[in-house]
C-alpha cells in the first residue's frame, strides 16, 4: 500500500510500533499502537484519507485477548480518531474469512454469515471489527470495506499464515495435505484494490479482493513448478489433520511455542474458501492478474533473505 501510494505521488504517513523494522520508504513514520488512542490521534492529524490495513493476523496466540485488543478495539480507536479529525474516506481492511461461503459454492459479499460461523479468535476478532466498521458506516461516516483473500508475494517478514504455507513447502516441512482450497491473490493487486475502493467504493459496502481459486494440491503443484522442489503427494483425511491439530495446539499451550498445526487453521480448512470478485470488478473496475508471479517473488524473497 505505502509503495503504491508513494509511486502515484501521495504524501504518506505510516503508523509504526516502537519495535517495528522500517525499510527505506519515502513516508513519514509516526510511532504508535492501535491500542493507544492518543498515538492514533497524532497519526491521523492532517491526513485526507485513512487506510486501516493493520491487524494481528495469527491463527494461534497464547493469549487470544491480544487479538481482540488490536483487531476490535484498535479498529474502534482508529475510527474514532479519523472521524473526530473529519477524515474521509476510511478504507478498512477486513478479510474474506468474514464472508459467508456456501457448501460447494462461491462466497460473495451478500451471503449470510454470523459470528457462530467464525472459527477461532482471529476470525471472530475480525468479524467483530468489521461490525464496528459497518456500524460507523450506518451512522454516516464514509467507511468502505475491502475483504482480501490470501495475499502472497515478497516481504512477508513474519511470515503471515499464508506465507508460512509457502515457507513450509520450501523447507520440506509439508509432507502431506488435506482436501481444502484458498483463493490466492498477488499482494500488489490487493494494494491496488484498496486504492480503487477509496476512489470508487460506496460507503458501507464490502468488496472481495481476490484472484485465483485453487485447491491446496494445485497450490503445491505450482510451488513445485516454480521452485523445482517436489510437491507432496499424500492426501490425509480431515480427521487425521484435526487430531494432529488438537495435540499440536495442546502442546503449544504447555511450551508457549507456536504449534506446527494450529487447531483453528485445521478447522478453517474444513471448507474451501472459494469466492467470486464480480462485485469488485463491476463497481471498482478491479481485476487481479495471475498469481504465479507473486508465488515466484515469495519463493525468491524467502530464499534470498535467509528463511530457507
Amino acid at each position: 500500500m505505502a509503495d503504491q501510494l508513494v509511486r502515484r505521488g501521495d504524501r504518506v504517513r505510516v503508523l509504526v510500533r516502537p519495535q517495528s523494522r522500517v525499510r527505506d520508504l519515502d513516508a513519514e513514520p509516526v510511532t504508535g499502537d492501535l491500542r493507544d488512542p492518543a498515538s492514533l490521534q497524532r497519526a491521523v492529524s492532517g491526513c485526507s484519507a485513512v487506510y486501516h490495513v493493520a491487524a494481528d493476523y495469527r491463527l494461534w496466540a497464547k493469549n487470544p485477548a491480544e487479538l481482540y485488543q488490536s483487531n476490535v478495539e484498535g479498529t474502534r480507536h482508529l475510527l474514532n480518531a479519523a472521524r473526530a479529525a473529519r477524515i474521509e474516506p476510511f478504507v478498512y481492511t477486513s478479510t474474506v474469512g468474514c464472508i459467508g461461503i456456501p457448501p460447494n459454492g462461491l462466497g460473495n459479499e451478500d451471503n449470510p454469515v454470523t459470528i457462530d460461523d467464525m472459527k477461532g479468535a482471529y476470525k471472530r476478532s475480525k468479524f467483530l471489527a468489521e461490525q464496528v466498521a459497518l456500524h460507523e458506516a450506518r451512522s454516516g461516516y464514509p467507511v468502505i470495506i475491502v475483504s482480501p483473500t490470501a495475499p502472497v508475494g515478497d516481504r512477508d517478514i513474519k511470515p503471515t499464515p499464508t506465507g508460512k504455507i509457502i515457507l513450509d513447502f520450501l523447507k520440506r516441512q509439508m509432507p502431506a495435505y488435506v482436501d481444502t482450497g484458498l483463493n490466492l491473490i498477488d499482494v500488489r493487486d490487493t494494494a491496488r484494490g484498496h486504492l480503487l475502493a477509496a476512489e470508487k467504493g460506496k460507503p458501507g459496502e464490502r468488496y472481495i479482493l481476490g484472484g485465483e481459486n485453487l485447491t491446496l494440491q494445485r497450490i503445491f503443484e505450482r510451488l513445485s513448478r516454480l521452485s523445482g522442489l517436489p510437491a507432496p503427494t499424500i492426501q490425509i483425511p480431515y480427521a487425521v489433520a484435526f487430531t494432529a491439530g488438537v495435540f499440536s495446539t495442546a502442546w503449544a499451550h504447555i511450551s508457549g511455542r507456536e504449534p506446527r498445526a494450529p487447531l483453528d487453521g485445521v478447522r478453517m480448512a474444513r471448507k474451501k474458501m472459494f469466492v467470486t470478485t464480480e462485485k469488485a470488478k463491476r463497481e471498482l473496475g478491479f481485476e487481479a492478474g495471475p498469481v504465479d508471479a507473486a508465488l515466484h517473488r515469495a519463493i525468491d524473497w524467502f530464499r534470498s533473505n535467509g528463511y530457507v
